[in-house]
């Protein structure tokens, strides 16, 4: 494991997205001073073309990467924790949600995972931070600029063949730290034994991997797509193809794609 991912999903009343993301411009969190704090964005879900569906009702996704599950574990047992959430768990951030400012749905939907074949390069740019959190305006009125684009793709994998989905992975031909625009990816293993602050267990018809790539912006992530390091990652390279392998999942991936807001780097990158 190289790095672990802490990631919350939420569901959104209609035209609520704006007061949404003003909600997290206004928290108070010191996160980016946290030991072994790495990135945070909060996730807004995009459609890549018209006509495009959604696998489930989740609008947002707050995602935040650590050094390792200890730093995780540390920042969940702390002060730091409960100041960012208004109380002593995920459960009492959601009741202050929905009772002040009514803008979700239901009850946030949190999953953990273990980040393999980790690569990021450092930030070229960053929004101001102050006492560890953004600083930034927002009028609950337009939602934010975004700062990212995140590609991902989810995988139905039998836990038996979890071993041989990874090796698969680990041998594909990358160059996406020499890209333009490229600033991180992992290949997500959900962690099914987190427990605690409203996690539930692992439904049969959930992905368990996900491949996350994060882009500076759309265009970035569309030149790569376009261009020939895609082909290679995905075997289609000019020589004779070879014969082609067995599916490791029980369905296809799906892709799902996000614009990142309020994106909070370390100097080193995810």
């Amino acid at each position: 494991m190289d790095r672990y991912y802490a990631t919350n999903r939420f569901t959104v009343r209609k035209d609520k997205g704006a007061k949404f993301e003003q909600r997290w411009t206004k928290r108070k969190s010191r996160l980016a001073t946290l030991p072994g704090f790495k990135y945070f964005h909060l996730m807004r879900r995009v459609k890549l073309n018209e006509g495009d569906s959604f696998p489930d009702n989740f609008d947002y996704v707050s995602l935040t990467v650590w050094a390792d599950k200890k730093s995780f574990n540390l920042w969940r047992q702390g002060d730091a924790f409960k100041e960012a959430h208004g109380g002593t768990s995920v459960w009492a951030f959601t009741k202050t949600m929905v009772q002040s400012l009514r803008v979700l749905k239901t009850a946030p939907a949190p999953a953990f995972y273990d980040g393999l074949l980790q690569l990021s390069n450092p930030p070229t740019a960053s929004g101001e931070i102050v006492d560890g959190w953004r600083t930034i305006e927002a009028d609950g009125k337009q939602t934010l600029t975004a700062e990212s684009f995140v590609a991902t793709n989810q995988f139905y994998v039998l836990p038996e063949n979890g071993p041989a989905f990874e090796a698969r992975w680990a041998g594909r031909e990358s160059s996406l730290k020499d890209l333009d625009g490229f600033v991180s990816f992992s290949l997500l293993r959900r962690d099914g034994r987190a427990k605690g602050h409203g996690i539930k267990p692992l439904e049969p018809t959930e992905a368990t991997y996900q491949s996350t790539t994060i882009w500076r912006d759309r265009k970035a992530f569309q030149a790569w797509r376009d261009g020939q390091s895609f082909k290679n990652a995905h075997g289609e390279k000019d020589e004779k193809p070879a014969a082609p392998q067995k599916p490791l999942w029980t369905k296809p991936p799906t892709p799902v794609f996000y614009e990142g807001v309020l994106v909070i780097s370390s100097e080193q990158g995810a």
